[in-house]
């Protein structure tokens, strides 16, 4: 018998119970990392977006789960509409419940699975409230062949015509999950506003997002440095996830791995080659009451110039310009890493997370002990610097900055309020 799983009220607040024992999220998205360090850090549950991830068989994942004492939140890939799908196709609908109950049925009777997630953000930009019919139906069809686990959506951010379209069409949802980002500060005044008093968990949360973030004065956003990072994941954990203890089931940060996604930085709580930033020890400490053996460095400023984000940094081609960075770490032995990038191509920029692809790189320093960086660029165009620095147990801290190299003609057009020339 499969453990099963169900929301019950305990003095005005929402318990989730699992196999009949209180149980708290303490989750992570999780696709392609691994999964013993997520377990190590204290982690409980992950969740993933589809079956299939064409990198790694479901079975195979759901079986490491179990070997660590992890559970899975087993996504159901539902087509959207911002993608050309038809809700209003009775033809097209039924084919794809047909080949998510597939799934269903091969999976229901695993010890490692947790919950079902239909779909990833059915609403963003979507216009057709049948969705929410497919939803429905398709959460009815899953409870009748699975009673043991859970059935929920993940929304894009928390707005009232949602909920109430999901309220009067999917009643057969047992919780709904809010994807959010910086938006999470304000989430207890959102809540109310939409008033929504029901069960939920947060499914996508951490740094501020790029489209919430300050920009430059072409529009590229400033993203902020993995300390900065660390300390927005610790203070949203503490003080919003934990303290709803009415309705709040807990929570899957976002991304237990590495993406790209306006930069290869961005969400990722690892980098690209493996390393740990500091976002992943504020969250074993509040998941376990402990801090790793070894801490991630922290950058405490990197400057372009002498200017540091927020201001908009423009170079002149073929000048000379020196970045600086100031970092703290326990370890000595550390080295600094020197990238400039490309921006990503405007065309190319992802919508809600979709693919995309990873700019290309225009010159690097590797391994250095300098704490300055000297590089001239002769080609006009949008860039951005970034700064890492490694410790020898597989920690990182990075922080970037974009910058534009800019003819003295594109400068005078370019320059407005916003703008701080940095002419070397």
């Amino acid at each position: 018998m499969p453990k099963s799983q169900l929301i019950s009220q305990r003095d005005g607040s929402h318990i989730l119970l699992n196999n009949d024992q209180p149980f708290y999220i303490k989750g992570a998205g999780i696709e392609f990392a691994e999964l013993k360090s997520f377990a190590e850090a204290g982690g409980n549950t992950f969740r993933t977006w589809r079956v299939d991830n064409g990198s790694r068989d479901v079975v195979e994942l759901l079986d490491e789960a179990q070997r660590l004492g992890l559970s899975v939140c087993m996504g159901l890939e539902l087509a959207r509409e911002r993608h050309g799908f038809d809700y209003s196709n009775p033809g097209a609908v039924q084919a794809q419940n047909e080949a998510i109950m597939q799934d269903v049925e091969r999976l229901k009777n695993h010890p490692a699975l947790f919950m079902w997630g239909l779909g990833n953000e059915l609403n963003l930009r979507a216009k057709n409230p049948k969705v929410w019919d497919a939803v429905e139906q398709l959460a009815k069809q899953i409870k009748a062949a699975d009673p043991h686990h859970l059935v929920t959506t993940m929304l894009a951010g928390i707005d009232a015509p949602t909920i109430s379209a999901i309220k009067h069409r999917a009643p057969s949802l047992d919780l709904l999950s809010f994807q959010i980002y910086g938006e999470i500060d304000q989430l207890p005044e959102i809540l109310k506003e939409v008033d929504y008093q029901g069960p939920y968990q947060v499914t996508e949360w951490g740094p501020t997002g790029h489209w919430e973030s300050p920009e430059t004065a072409w529009k590229r956003p400033f993203e902020p440095s993995s300390h900065d990072k660390a300390q927005d994941i610790s203070r949203r954990y503490n003080e919003i996830i934990l303290r709803d203890k009415a309705n709040c089931l807990g929570s899957y940060i976002f991304l237990w791995g590495q993406k790209q996604e306006r930069t290869p930085t961005w969400y990722g709580l690892f980098l690209e080659t493996g390393e740990r930033t500091e976002a992943v020890d504020v969250l074993q400490h509040a998941w376990t009451g402990h801090w790793p053996e070894h801490c991630a460095p922290k950058i405490e400023a990197l400057t372009l110039n002498t200017l540091s984000a927020p201001s908009s940094v423009i170079i002149t081609p073929g000048d000379t310009a020196v970045a600086q960075v100031d970092f703290s770490a326990r370890e000595n032995n550390t080295s600094i890493s020197w990238v400039i990038r490309e921006e990503v191509e405007r065309s190319l920029e992802s919508d809600g997370g979709d693919h995309e692809p990873t700019p290309a790189t225009i010159a690097s320093c590797v391994s250095s002990q300098d704490l300055q960086y000297q590089f001239s660029i002769p080609t006009p165009g949008e860039y951005r610097l970034f700064c890492q620095v490694d410790t020898p147990n597989n920690t990182s801290a990075v922080a970037n900055i974009p910058f534009l190299v800019a003819s003295a003609e594109s400068i005078t057009s370019t320059s407005n309020s916003t703008v701080q020339k940095s002419l070397s």
